[in-house]
């Protein structure tokens, strides 16, 4: 503590800043922490920003830590992990010592405060950890640091954080995780009195010490909590001891029968960790005994369910019962000796769990999912012990059906929170469902059929009758509603090489039932509609459209003969007319209700998706295109027959984005037999021509209604959209070109100075759209929609953008797309500050449109960029300086949190970088950009002797900022080589392409580097290292021909193998800080 204990003394001289400088940081803490005020709140964060940035910020730490200050401790984190002007070793040391004394000697620290100060301390020892003082690595000695102390009472690398992380495994973790179960048997052997407070919070902390052992990110893939039934623990073999001794199991399930509720969620966690232990830690023998061991724990556990009660002891205990078939077989579970007793037991707490669905709701996934994955198994498992599934599944099915159907009263009556409403957890049930229902599907329909019938029965009375309560009819509303969600699940679970004729006849049962439901309810809702069932209805026809419609399904299913013999519906034509008729049947009456809309359109979107070739005559659109109310829809697609695509003044814009859903239907719809028919296109463009003049005329005047023009511009471009979007052919969307560009530029005349042609009869609608960038270029929702729409329409998607040779139509599309880039690109620069919460709305998503659509254009290979130059048009010219313009106003930091943004970006930026360098100076690459840019590099230098034009001024001005700094260079070629040496690179191949550039580029910085890389190695190993590199480099040229990369690529492979191979063994070992110094 020598330096750290000087600054101390030296600074508590200073008493006018100790009496004023830490009485107003600590006004500024309590501002921050607790005032509810969001100004105050901000000045105060923007004052401690500048205070932790400050140059003194270290010494005046330390006079707020003698005060116990949370501030102290997240300065002095601050400080600590810095890569720039890092501490000095000495220091860090000091501050560590300082950290453990500081805990020692103050017990009653708040908690939050003691949790900070630890946190420090684990990442001094963390980022450290490689760390040498005279030999002797000082951060490492953890173990002995808090058993003395016990005894008393990110911004590096990623690469380092995973060397530390795997380091630490390798020579502590076990240790750790040792200690804690020892610890953990003797507090389980002694009467502890756990209502001690001090006793009960170190049982805590043991436990947790446990688990954290156990969900230590051992490979360095951290696990994604959402997919937390799928994970398994990658313990290293080192620790098989630990598992094969039955000890460890049972030391946890003995605990759990032996500590409070309160402490036993935590002993639940451990054993979920331990339940999916990888499965390749043990041999057959040992799995099946290990496995054994574990499932007498979970009976145990089962038959003795005190704790269970407790909402936390529950939901863990879910969690392992998950585990038992995510991390095991079938195969293996039945061979367990008390399998039969176990599974009856699960049965009979799963069903006991669905029947009282209001407690610990979010649980029942857990059990879904091990039901879900046990019937799944059922035609795989080859052992000769019986499974008993056929006997227990169809309960836990029975049980969840009828728990939903009387959950609806209770919830009505008692005004809960009904779980319809969230459609993700329906959803994910209902697909476990569709599994689980599968098994012994008899029973299942047979339920179903009764409990559909009742239902139906009680509803269509309550409707006749003339006294009966809207409570009433609400109540068996759904129910019918849960009914046709589970049918439309159950169907959805078909599985075609397992299914039989009498599971398709049964299929049919069902849907005839649905069918005959939905035309009750379609011919009462001119009066009324329940909003909740219609959504099951669409749930049910989507499943029915996956399993039923299409080419590929059966048509002599048992499922259409029972179509037939009910209602009427004898082919696929005819049931295609049912979903057609359900579908403007909804359009027409729930045009106003946003999810019945949407999801309507997405049923009729995805009828109307992958039809065959045209070819094929009997496909399932053109059956469709053929339908009488298809072609009424492809004819009358305007706001008198469709409500929703009206201009509804009370609407948000948001709300019509379900315009391209319907519009790209449509599109495709159309499709199938427009071929070259321009009049039947004409057409069915009407309404869109009369929504574009419409919104000419409001914009030619100076007094339209704004809203209003919002509203029908906002429309139509997203119909636009959809339409450009569904075109993929050349043919079609030609058509929608020339709509959009109606006559063709003059060549009579010469065109204007700086333009390769005259635009006096230049395009009637592109002006709209300029217009209204420029006039609400403030308004993301107005402009969004308007810049999507220019993306889509120079998108060269399926090769639709072809001209002809003689025509300029590429040339003044891009002048179009430049315009627009342009007009934005200026206007929304000039917004000034936007409010964190509010930047990507309001700027950042239009500019990373802008991005799309700049790339789009300049990759699509109908327009010839060199012609600008040549002829003085600056549009090209405008669009990059504008690209460049918004990059330089968006934060580094931004590009990284908003991944559309990102993805954008160097989507285009790998696209200049391949055509126009001359741009380009310095952004960050990533591999295939940092190619091309290290080619171009190369091959100018490589030129540079030669006599070169004055046009290529630019490139001598790129290539002189190269050459004055070249460590941009030099820093790319060591972090390039050091992915390659210590990272796992997955990509080799593209690693190499830059990397032999980088090379040739700075052959005397490499040799440097290659030096200091064989010196930093053991003695008898140097000449092997050395070695290593002579062969990387052996018959490659000075050039970057294919061939020769091609040689280098397979050089680089052999020695990143010789390279890993030749330091596995070696203590001294390579810092990847020092390769990147």
């Amino acid at each position: 503590m020598r330096q750290f204990g000087c600054n101390l003394n030296r600074f508590a001289k200073d008493h006018l800043w100790e009496v004023r400088g830490l009485a107003q940081l600590e006004i500024l803490c309590k501002q921050l922490y607790e005032t509810t005020d969001t100004a105050v709140r901000h000045q105060a964060e923007k004052a401690l920003v500048e205070f932790t940035n400050s140059a003194d910020c270290l010494s005046k730490c330390q006079l707020l830590l003698e005060r116990g200050s949370l501030l102290a401790a997240t300065c002095l984190s601050k400080l600590v992990s810095r890569t720039s002007n890092p501490l000095p070793l000495e220091q860090r040391i000091d501050i560590r010592n300082y950290v453990l004394n500081y805990l020692a000697t103050r017990a009653k620290l708040a908690a939050f405060v003691t949790q900070a100060l630890i946190q420090l301390y684990a990442r001094i020892t963390k980022l450290g950890w490689f760390d040498c003082q005279k030999d002797d690595y000082v951060f490492r000695n953890v173990i002995a640091d808090v058993t003395r102390f016990l005894q008393a009472d990110t911004s590096h690398p990623l690469t380092k954080h995973r060397k530390i992380a795997s380091s630490f495994r390798d020579s502590s973790l076990f240790d750790i995780f040792t200690l804690s179960c020892n610890l953990l048997k003797q507090a389980s052997g002694k009467n502890l009195n756990l209502n001690d407070e001090s006793q009960h919070g170190l049982l805590m902390q043991l436990l947790k010490l446990s688990y954290n052992c156990l969900n230590y990110d051992f490979i360095g893939t951290s696990t994604d909590e959402s997919s937390d039934d799928l994970c398994t623990v990658q313990i290293p073999t080192s620790w098989r001891s630990a598992f094969l001794d039955s000890s460890t199991l049972q030391l946890f399930f003995n605990l759990y029968h032996s500590i409070p509720p309160s402490l036993s969620p935590l002993v639940l966690s451990c054993l979920v960790q331990i339940a999916s232990v990888r499965r390749s830690l043990f041999n057959n023998a040992e799995r099946a005994k290990f496995l054994s061991h574990l499932v007498d724990g979970v009976k145990r556990i089962l038959a003795n369910p005190q704790c269970l009660p407790d909402p936390n002891n529950y939901h863990e205990f879910c969690r392992l019962l998950a585990r038992l078939k995510s991390n095991y077989q079938l195969g293996e579970l039945v061979k367990v000796e008390n399998y039969p007793e176990v599974i009856r037991l699960i049965a009979n707490f799963t069903v006991t769990s669905l029947q009282h669905w209001e407690f610990a709701p979010n649980s029942v996934h857990y059990l879904l999912s091990l039901w879900q994955r046990l019937a799944a198994s059922v035609p795989y498992v080859k052992a000769t012990e019986p499974h008993l599934l056929e006997t227990y599944t169809p309960e836990v099915t029975k049980a969840y059906i009828t728990s939903r159907l009387e959950s609806v009263h209770v919830i009505l009556r008692d005004g809960l929170e009904d779980p319809l409403d969230d459609a993700g957890l329906v959803q994910q049930q209902l697909d476990q469902l569709s599994t689980i229902g599968r098994c012994e599907y008899e029973k299942t329909c047979a339920l179903l059929v009764q409990l559909f019938d009742q239902a139906a029965q009680s509803y269509q009375e309550l409707l006749q009758s003339t006294n009966s309560s809207p409570a009433e009819a609400t109540v068996q509303e759904g129910r019918l509603t849960w009914l046709v969600y589970i049918i439309g699940a159950v169907i959805g679970g078909r599985v075609s090489f397992a299914s039989t004729d009498e599971q398709d006849a049964m299929d049919g049962e069902l849907v005839c039932r649905v069918l005959q439901l939905m035309n009750l309810t379609d011919s009462r809702l001119a009066q009324a509609g329940n909003e909740r069932l219609e959504l099951a209805m669409l749930s049910f026809f989507e499943q029915f459209r996956k399993i039923y419609i299409g080419d590929q399904v059966q048509k002599s299913s048992k499922l259409y003969r029972r179509l037939s013999d009910v209602l009427g519906l004898n082919d696929e034509t005819m049931v295609l007319s049912v979903f057609i008729g359900k579908i403007i049947t909804n359009l027409k009456y729930w045009g106003q209700c946003e999810p019945i809309t949407s999801k309507t359109l997405q049923l009729l979107n995805d009828l109307s998706l992958g039809y065959p070739s045209l070819c094929c005559t009997y496909s399932s659109v053109r059956k469709l295109v053929k339908l009488t109310a298809v072609q009424f829809m492809l004819n009358n697609h305007t706001s008198e027959h469709f409500s929703f695509l009206g201009v509804n003044n009370q609407s948000n814009l948001s709300d019509m984005r379900c315009r391209t859903t319907f519009y790209t239907a449509l599109g495709r719809l159309l499709m199938v037999d427009l071929g070259e028919d321009e009049d039947q296109f004409e057409q069915f463009m009407l309404p869109l021509t009369a929504a574009f003049e419409t919104v000419a005329q409001m914009l030619s005047t100076n007094t339209f209604n704004e809203q209003e023009a919002k509203r029908t511009l906002v429309g139509l471009v997203r119909d636009l959209r959809g339409i450009a979007f569904a075109f993929n052919a050349k043919t079609s969307f030609m058509m929608l070109f020339d709509w959009m560009y109606p006559h063709t530029p003059c060549y009579t005349c010469c065109p204007p100075p700086g333009e390769l042609l005259c635009s006096t009869r230049y395009p009637a609608y592109m002006p709209i759209l300029q217009r209204a960038i420029e006039l609400w270029y403030h308004d993301p929702a107005c402009t969004t929609p308007v810049l999507k729409l220019m993306a889509e329409l120079v998108h060269n998607r399926s090769q639709r953008l072809q001209f002809d040779v003689s025509s300029p139509n590429g040339i003044l599309l891009f002048r179009e797309t430049s315009k627009m880039i342009t007009t934005y690109g200026n206007r929304i620069l000039t917004l000034g500050e936007v409010p964190k919460d509010q930047v990507y709305g309001v700027k950042l998503k239009g500019v990373s449109v802008c991005f799309a659509m700049l790339k789009a254009v300049l990759s699509g290979n109908y327009v010839n960029f060199g012609v600008f130059r040549l002829y003085g048009d600056d549009a090209l010219d405008n669009a990059l300086q504008t690209f460049i313009k918004l990059l330089l106003s968006i934060p580094h930091s931004d590009l990284l949190d908003y991944p559309k943004l990102s993805q954008s970006f160097y989507s285009l930026l790998e696209v200049l970088t391949q055509d126009h360098m001359g741009f380009f100076a310095s952004l960050e690459p990533h591999v295939a950009i940092l190619d091309h840019i290290v080619t171009y590099l190369f091959k100018q230098l490589t030129r540079s002797t030669k006599k070169r034009p004055a046009s290529m001024a630019t490139d001598d001005r790129f290539l002189h900022i190269m050459r004055q700094h070249p460590e941009m260079i030099q820093q790319m070629l060591s972090t390039v080589l050091n992915i390659i040496i210590f990272e796992d690179c997955r990509n080799q191949w593209s690693m190499s392409r830059p990397l032999l550039g980088l090379i040739l580029l700075n052959e005397k910085y490499f040799a440097d580097l290659r030096n200091s890389i064989v010196n930093s190695q053991p003695p008898e190993k140097q000449q092997a290292m050395h070695l290593c590199f002579e062969n990387l480099m052996e018959g490659i040229e000075r050039n970057l021909l294919t061939k020769n990369r091609d040689r280098f690529t397979q050089n680089l492979s052999v020695f990143r193998r010789e390279v890993n191979d030749s330091m596995k063994n070696s203590t001294y070992g390579v810092n990847s800080n020092d390769m990147m110094s």
